[in-house]
């Protein structure tokens, strides 16, 4: 069977709408006989025929599942830092809370014990990574579990501080809904 054809019918057989985003080390696991330049062109051609879109560096998306075209950002965000302890927070949380009434479309905000960063992920949007040295046992009581995006989620009053820890501007919090909602 031709590589791009196996490569076809192992992720028609693995992902679904949970699982949806393939990482290289994914991909390469899945294809464990090609080589190096042989697994390049291979992942090149799955992008050219339709097969994978490229999220960003390493991380590619399986366009023949149904999955929740709002949350690609939030899942690759979990993705891409696995190993760190992150939350959503900043203005994504101060948006979706409407304390804020502007927010860049496309555009999540996390903080994250790893490196700051913007993950430019093309037609999907941006994430942003914002350092912190915040441990999660302090935390506890202000995060809750979000499900749908699969990450850590600050309260009102946590991304508040977040935004005024990172000076980030706090012009546009509306602070009567702010208060309502501490």
């Amino acid at each position: 069977m031709q590589p791009i054809k196996q490569l076809a019918k192992i992720l028609a057989g693995l992902a679904d709408d949970e699982h949806y985003l393939f990482s290289l080390t994914d991909l390469k696991g899945a294809m464990p006989e090609q080589s190096r330049s042989g697994f390049k062109a291979l992942v090149c051609r799955g992008v050219k025929d339709g097969l994978l879109k490229r999220i960003c560096h390493g991380l590619y998306l399986y366009p023949a599942v149904e999955y929740a075209s709002g949350l690609v950002l939030f899942h690759a965000a979990a993705r891409l830092r696995a190993g760190a302890f992150n939350y959503i927070s900043l203005e994504t949380v101060l948006s979706d809370a409407g304390v804020i009434s502007q927010m860049p479309m496309n555009w999540i905000t996390l903080m994250s014990s790893g490196r700051s960063h913007i993950v430019n992920c093309g037609a999907f949007g941006r994430i942003e990574f914002v350092h912190t040295k915040k441990r999660p046992e302090n935390l506890a009581d202000q995060l809750i579990y979000d499900s749908h995006c699969r990450l850590w989620r600050a309260s009102v009053v946590l991304a508040i501080k977040d935004m005024s820890a990172t000076k980030r501007s706090t012009d546009l919090i509306d602070w009567n809904a702010a208060n309502e909602l501490a």
